[in-house]
């Protein structure tokens, strides 16, 4: 199977129609096989209904449908968990997104060799509310993770390789930064292509301003979980050895300038009486206590199941054997 199109979607009943309609014209006229992969994160309107419409006209849909609302992000794992498609393209169901893009997504994975290809929305029809924001936020996610060619994260139109995604985990809220989980899994070729942006036309958006602050402790988790995510010891056993030292020495400094006074006959007050001995304590304190959470984090991930996974490339077997 040439592509699978995966759709999150919730509270898209009026779009679905016309987007399958889309879809297929565009896979039609390039002779592409597909499968389209409808996943209804509990929407309360009729969007199921519809998309079991659409799968007994069109063999090439599928639906797969939450109890509840989950969030983005499960959605899309658990379409890339069922997509066949060599490659797999991620769009929303809100017609913001041109089908007319697929070819040429297509292309850049199959013959331009990209691993992923993120789609940027140059000329957007949002509010500046939304389009201020989100400026600043791709701009820290580039330098977070240094994927500078990106210029729109969190866009959802995306083409990926079908091995980018069965080895990526989608959790949370980490679809925006899908482009930096496969750059932790090893696939480095990530590309970009300017796409065509429309303004909705029917609904209203489902995402608030507090996805930027959820938006930013994500990829800081993302950030730290990549870079001591099996070392923990390496973040908190370093800081903590830096605290306590610290608070070590000015211990001794203020203990030290007690004994000097009274070595010299000068007037001195008690060790105690120092408002810095307090600050060396509790910042020895917090010192051990950041190198005990480093030892516990230690202890949990070699205990872990997968504390020995890794992304295999390419294997070479002994032929003698």
């Amino acid at each position: 199977m040439d592509i699978s199109v995966v759709i999150p979607l919730y509270n898209e009943a009026e779009s679905l129609p016309e987007l399958e309609e889309w879809i297929a014209r565009v896979m039609s006229a390039n002779d592409f096989s597909y499968e389209i992969i409808f996943v209804d994160d509990g929407s309360t309107d009729r969007s199921w209904d519809v998309v079991q419409e659409l799968a007994r006209r069109n063999p090439a849909v599928r639906g797969l449908s939450f109890r509840r609302n989950y969030g983005k992000s499960p959605a899309l794992n658990e379409g890339f968990r069922r997509a066949k498609g060599d490659v797999v393209i991620t769009m929303d169901a809100d017609l913001q997104d041109s089908p007319d893009e697929i070819p040429e997504l297509y292309r850049m994975i199959t013959a331009d060799g990209y691993d992923l290809v993120s789609g940027w929305k140059q000329k957007r029809y949002d509010p500046l509310s939304k389009t201020i924001p989100t400026k600043l936020f791709n701009a820290t996610a580039r330098r977070v993770s240094g994927i500078h060619n990106l210029h729109d994260f969190n866009c959802g139109l995306k083409a990926y390789r079908n091995k980018v995604v069965k080895s990526i985990e989608v959790y949370g809220d980490m679809h925006r930064y899908i482009p930096y989980l496969a750059k932790n899994a090893g696939y480095t070729r990530i590309g970009e292509k300017v796409v065509h942006h429309q303004a909705r036309k029917y609904g209203k958006t489902k995402f608030g301003l507090d996805r930027f602050v959820n938006g930013y402790l994500d990829l800081m988790t993302l950030w730290f979980t990549s870079k001591f995510g099996r070392k923990p010891m390496h973040f908190f056993g370093l800081l903590g050895s830096l605290m306590f030292f610290i608070g070590l020495v000015a211990v001794m400094a203020v203990g030290f300038g007690k004994l000097w006074a009274m070595h010299h006959g000068s007037s001195y007050t008690l060790v105690t009486a120092s408002p810095y001995f307090y600050l060396a304590l509790v910042t020895m304190i917090l010192g051990t206590q950041l190198f005990l959470t480093g030892f516990i984090g230690e202890l949990i991930v070699r205990n872990s199941s997968r504390r020995n996974e890794y992304e295999i490339e390419t294997e070479i077997n002994d032929a003698c054997n």
